[in-house]
């Protein structure tokens, strides 16, 4: 059984910065050794730790989906020591990825229901990997309408705009992307992510909702589906709790008697229900 401490070795393959204030910046890397890559087996909603040698390593949601390949996809937010080494690596260089972390949205289980997707800021990484398994050809057929709700404070700060552009030309899931006030050249739509959610007003009936955002997010926008008559074993959401293990010894993403690293991120809002409002 393989060291749980130990990551893989990968290469960065390529970067692009992909918000106006350059704060967020995704990384597209290769496994040095392909027997890695078939044993990184991961699902939509988890995350891996990414380590730099000599700065540390940070926990970090899995922005690609399974059915993209071999290669992995995350996105990083310059906030501190091992994110700003980060920043400054360049296609070529060497890192660690440890993983695959915690559990995954519900996908298997929801087959043959409609799935509505809210998502906010930086937050939509995991989602993203979730669009991309959804929207796969060889699983399309496995759902039922797909409604893909995004948002973000301007259109400098909205992550992966060609992918979500080309899900709404496609026809196969209800895109609405939204920032928070108008903003010149904008024809979008317009007002915080709770505001659209209660104006698309997904139907509850045979469906499951995937939230993943800020806190402040999820505050405003857990209510929407509650008034819309959702139940809360349909309501999934991931936490954003500060992890730094990923998986459970060190005790830092606690909730009441849950790890958020370990027995999450992903959780029904009936088990949150039963949790301390810790998170």
């Amino acid at each position: 059984m393989r060291n749980t401490y130990i990551p893989y070795p990968v290469r960065i393959k390529d970067t692009r910065v992909e918000t106006e204030d350059k704060q967020l910046k995704s990384f597209w890397l290769e496994f040095m050794n392909p027997a890695d890559a078939d044993a990184f087996a991961y699902t939509p909603g988890q995350f891996a730790e990414l380590s730099v040698s000599g700065y540390g390593e940070i926990p970090i949601g899995i922005a690609s989906s399974p059915s993209e390949g071999k290669d992995l996809l995350f996105t990083v937010n310059k906030v501190g020591v091992v994110s700003n080494r980060l920043h400054n690596m360049k296609a070529g260089d060497v890192m660690g990825v440890r993983g695959p972390l915690g559990n995954s949205y519900p996908l298997k289980a929801s087959e043959g229901k409609n799935i509505v997707i809210v998502a906010g800021g930086f937050a939509v990484t995991t989602l993203r990997s979730t669009m991309i398994w959804l929207l796969d050809p060889a699983n399309r057929s496995k759902y039922g309408e797909i409604t893909f709700i995004y948002g973000a404070r301007t259109p400098g700060m909205l992550l992966y705009t060609d992918e979500w552009t080309s899900w709404q030309q496609s026809g196969q899931a209800n895109v609405n992307v939204t920032i928070d006030r108008e903003a010149p050249g904008w024809s979008g739509l317009v007002g915080f992510v709770p505001t659209v959610t209660e104006q698309v007003a997904p139907k509850p009936d045979n469906a499951v909702a995937l939230i993943c955002g800020p806190p402040v997010m999820i505050k405003f926008t857990q209510p929407v589906f509650d008034k819309l008559g959702w139940k809360p074993e349909q309501i999934v959401m991931s936490l954003e709790n500060r992890m730094k293990c990923g998986i459970g010894i060190c005790g830092r993403c606690n909730v009441g008697p849950e790890y958020v690293c370990k027995d999450g991120p992903v959780f029904t809002k009936a088990q949150l229900d039963k949790l301390p409002r810790e998170y």
